[in-house]
């Protein structure tokens, strides 16, 4: 019966105060861009001067063509693909230190520690909000969108459920090995260039298509640009994939974090 607690615990937690926690999210993000001239105008600049630098690297400099794509939607692919891995790295970098963070509310019932790591994942949902809602109205005011759009609740949500539990991993590690936030933003400047935005997976020569393969983020990425750009329900083996990578990733980062939050209580 302990057991059962243990691996169930982060996960009861987080559906017993789901409405604490959004109020948390929404007041830190009022207090995130409070101060900032542009404010959540932030959210949306930085996703389109990144878009800016990809359109003309790719477009003007090596001129990279898709046969089945314009310009435009050449340009909507990337962008497609950009929003979901920069909501990634900022969640994996925040959700990674947010228990070192709130290291005053460890012992704290009324929100527990264990909701920090989600906090982070949900705060960084603002640019893939106005990612997709920029490019939803594009797809809207050119007339391309497919009524395939209505399955991207269901990735966004897979997505979301694989960042939370690994966040819920990577913040207890962090309490032991503090250079593990460095260490992903080294890693996502490396999964920029290895994750299919700007390229197609068939433009992948066939000896590296084994870093697709063992890419997790790149599932999510082509999904997103299959549904959104493409029109086209992603392979039965993609949802398999991102199916069994989210729940798997969820609920062991939830056994992982009821069983050894308590053993690194003395470490924070």
């Amino acid at each position: 019966m302990t057991q059962s607690f243990s691996i169930n615990q982060s996960i009861r937690l987080l559906l017993r105060h789901l409405s604490l926690l959004w109020r948390v999210t929404l007041n830190d993000l009022k207090i995130q861009y409070a101060g900032s001239f542009f404010g959540v105008g932030w959210a949306v600049l930085t996703p389109l001067v990144l878009l800016a630098i990809y359109a003309a690297v790719y477009l003007i400099i090596f001129q990279i063509r898709i046969s089945n794509l314009t310009p435009l939607q050449y340009i909507l692919y990337m962008f497609a693909g950009l929003v979901p891995f920069l909501m990634t790295s900022e969640a994996l970098v925040n959700g990674a230190g947010s228990v070192v963070a709130n290291k005053a509310v460890w012992t704290n019932t009324v929100f527990p520690i264990d909701l920090a790591p989600v906090k982070s994942v949900l705060m960084s949902q603002i640019p893939m909000v106005v990612g997709l809602v920029v490019i939803t109205y594009i797809l809207l005011f050119t007339g391309t969108i497919s009524w395939v759009s209505l399955l991207l609740p269901i990735v966004w949500g897979l997505h979301i459920l694989f960042l939370i539990g690994l966040t819920w991993v990577l913040s207890l590690l962090t309490i032991i090995l503090r250079d593990i936030r460095n260490v992903i933003a080294l890693l996502m400047m490396a999964l920029m260039i290895l994750s299919p935005i700007a390229y197609t997976p068939d433009m992948v020569p066939h000896g590296l298509k084994i870093l697709l393969v063992l890419n997790p983020l790149a599932y999510f990425i082509m999904a997103y640009q299959s549904i959104l750009v493409l029109g086209q329900v992603p392979e039965v083996l993609d949802w398999i994939i991102m199916v069994a990578m989210s729940l798997t990733v969820f609920f062991l980062g939830s056994y992982f974090f009821g069983r050894a939050k308590a053993a690194l209580i003395e470490y924070v």
